[in-house]
């Protein structure tokens, strides 16, 4: 499938490379003590280093470094054993210090992969060029008041993990599809919880357009947006839009732009900063960062199978297709919760229910995996009722919804609402002989030759026995008895 987009010149290529800023999963700040919970009162967990205060010196949480040393083992890049934060300086009223502690030329990552997992089955990789460690801004809130802003220092200092992409994605799906598999590793690993909507992931989108085989065209980037669809919305935009602008004989400017995702349009924000804008320097109060090898070496074999080695062993071990396994090691429940299923069981029925009964019950209830009505365990049960005869796959779909509502066990509503599958010889012949005798016609048409009719008489004898003949026992009978 191409990716090129048709102008009225022929057709563009889309450039895009994302930056994901990832808070970091941890209690306290990256270089101070203070609580890191999401809602609490403004301004409640601020200390004298989160809020500037003169004097206050930055001191390094170690759980932090070793999350993002997990990040950078999980992305496949390389821990520099030695990196160094620098003060990145700029002034707006929600950053107290006058400047960011970050990292600049010596990250504590460099390089990585994040494989794409695209709808057709394909998969396709794209490099990272850095992940490095730097303490968020506070917040600005201009919604409050009618003539002042009001800030909340509770997000400033707290630990985020910049991950910048290669320019190597040619269109917004796979732009949907990077942030996607980016926030599987991360929530796997437990080094960021990945909810975009409290955000704790955030994006800035780069964008670019050129005639395919050209030079890269001028970027712009699309700052904090927090969504994968709105993601996916503001790369669409922007790039027709550069594509009208180039088209129509103007210049792309390269700047900084916001999305708004009520209009789905981006707007200029301010002139794109260029690095020594921001006059980087080591900052004094804090030394290099020096990393002991054994610990990485620790660390990495201490990681858990992440979603791309779980996928090859599905498709290995399960027999499952590539797009079901990629489906199933999604996210990390939904994948142990599949493998509990599917434990002792034919995993292609157990993945079957789990993307198509459950997750159609998840959609309808509006729960998660985690609060499913239904436990691994329990449907577990449900198969093993179709796999050893006690009800036939059609039935399952019953108890199945009787269980999504009751929260009983199959066995249990099997046994109440009589389901039990006819596997009696005796009895699935005499419904036959009462079909037979009522569609004597019919019968005559089949040995003349009409083999279709066949599937009325199975239908036939499943409504007179109420749905609960053994299929396949009732197919051989059928065939025997209108054979003459």
């Amino acid at each position: 499938m191409s990716n090129l987009i048709k102008g009225e010149t022929g057709e563009w290529e889309v450039v895009i490379g994302l930056e994901i800023h990832a808070q970091v999963v941890s209690n306290a700040k990256l270089f101070s003590g203070a609580a890191t919970a999401f809602g609490a009162e403004p301004n409640t967990q601020v200390s004298f280093v989160d809020a500037g205060f003169p004097g206050m010196l930055p001191v390094i949480n170690r759980f932090c470094v070793e999350q993002a040393i997990k990040t950078g083992l999980g992305i496949e890049g390389k821990v520099n054993e030695t990196s160094v934060f620098d003060r990145k300086n700029y002034f707006y009223a929600d950053l107290p210090q006058g400047y960011q502690i970050s990292q600049y030329q010596q990250p504590i990552v460099s390089g990585g992969t994040v494989q794409l997992d695209m709808k057709d089955g394909s998969t396709r990789k794209i490099g990272v060029t850095r992940l490095h460690l730097e303490q968020d801004a506070g917040k600005s809130l201009h919604d409050q008041h009618p003539s002042q802003s009001y800030i909340d220092l509770n997000r400033s200092g707290v630990a985020l993990m910049e991950i910048v992409s290669e320019p190597e994605m040619r269109s917004a799906e796979e732009a949907g599809a990077y942030i996607k598999k980016l926030r599987s590793i991360l929530r796997y690993l437990g080094t960021c919880d990945g909810n975009m909507e409290e955000g704790s992931l955030r994006c800035d989108c780069n964008v670019s357009v050129r005639k395919p085989g050209a030079a890269f065209g001028t970027r712009t980037e699309t700052k904090n947006v927090n969504s994968v669809r709105y993601v996916m919305q503001a790369i669409e935009y922007e790039a027709r839009r550069q594509i009208e602008v180039i088209e129509g004989g103007g210049e792309i400017k390269q700047e900084t732009r916001l999305f708004d995702p009520n209009k789905g349009t981006t707007r200029p924000m301010r002139s794109k900063e260029h690095a020594h804008d921001y006059r980087y320097f080591p900052d004094p109060d804090l030394l290099p960062l020096e990393l002991d090898p054994k610990w990485i070496a620790d660390l990495k074999n201490g990681l858990p199978e992440l979603p791309d080695a779980r996928k090859a062993r599905y498709v290995a071990d399960y027999k499952l297709t590539p797009y079901d396994a990629g489906v199933l090691v999604a996210e990390q429940e939904t994948a142990q919760f599949y493998e509990t299923v599917a434990k002792g069981r034919d995993p292609k029925l157990a993945a079957n229910w789990v993307t198509t009964e459950l997750f159609g019950a998840l959609n309808r209830t509006g729960k998660a995996i985690q609060d499913s009505p239904v436990t691994a365990r329990a449907l577990g049960g449900l198969i093993d009722l179709i796999s050893d005869g006690t009800i036939s796959g059609r039935i399952a779909k019953e108890v199945f919804e009787a269980m999504v509502e009751t929260g009983k066990e199959a066995a249990a509503i099997v046994e109440e609402k009589g389901l039990r599958q006819v596997s009696d010889t005796g009895a699935i012949e005499k419904a036959i002989d009462e079909v037979m005798a009522k569609n004597q016609d019919k019968v005559a048409e089949y040995r003349a030759g009409k083999d279709k009719l066949l599937g009325f008489f199975v239908g036939q004898t499943m409504k007179a026995t109420g749905g609960k003949a053994n299929p396949a026992m009732l197919n051989d009978l059928l065939k025997k008895k209108l054979a003459g």
